[in-house]
């Protein structure tokens, strides 16, 4: 995986415009290492705390649009503030992470940094923040309206029934039935069976008509 380090002077590139001098402060006061990635199948984002001699470090995937590289970031700072606080002795995604990370949530909606659309799905998780950035079903449709086009790539729910789709692990699966909350899909080359979120970006192989 290729990393590169990211001085603040280029973050800016990465953020949405309005964004940048609240980022740098949380950075600079924190003394974060930041570090953009390339895409990672497991995760956007991902922290570390301070350790001995090394500072609070916070890594994003780069191929993030920039209003989902925020929301990555940020919940990431969530993590970061919430160590500062209560040190590691409490959940990863419990009521002092949903605290901290909805207090930071809140001062960026209030530059109105996001579109109205993003901005008014934030709003909704700012009570109960999901454990994952941009993990909410209805907010990840409305962030992939400001990814590039890529052509032949749709979400999961798009594809009808029984659909073959190669997922980004370069495996050919077969939509099938929806399982509460996600659509239970085989694995063409051995047959098992997995569940993905139905706003999964996939590529379709072949439509079942």
């Amino acid at each position: 995986m290729t990393k590169k380090e990211s001085p603040l002077h280029q973050l800016n590139s990465y953020l949405p415009e309005g964004a940048y001098e609240d980022v740098s402060y949380y950075l600079m006061e924190y003394k974060v290492h930041l570090t953009v990635t390339r895409e990672r199948l497991t995760k956007l984002g991902d922290y570390r705390n301070k350790h001995l001699d090394k500072n609070h470090r916070i890594s994003v995937n780069g191929n993030l649009n920039k209003f989902s590289f925020l929301i990555t970031l940020l919940h990431e700072l969530g993590h970061l503030v919430a160590y500062e606080k209560y040190g590691n002795r409490i959940q990863a995604h419990g009521a002092q992470w949903k605290n901290e990370y909805g207090n930071i949530l809140a001062r960026f909606i209030s530059k109105k940094i996001f579109p109205s659309d993003i901005e008014k799905e934030l709003l909704k998780t700012l009570k109960n923040p999901g454990a994952s950035s941009c993990a909410e079903a209805p907010l990840l449709r409305i962030l992939k309206k400001y990814d590039p086009h890529k052509p032949g790539v749709f979400l999961l729910e798009e594809l009808p029934h029984e659909s073959l789709f190669r997922f980004k692990n370069g495996l050919i699966y077969k939509k099938g039935n929806r399982q509460r909350t996600r659509f239970l899909c085989q694995d063409i080359s051995n047959k098992r069976l997995f569940l993905f979120s139905p706003v999964t970006e996939v590529e379709l192989v072949k439509r079942n008509e």
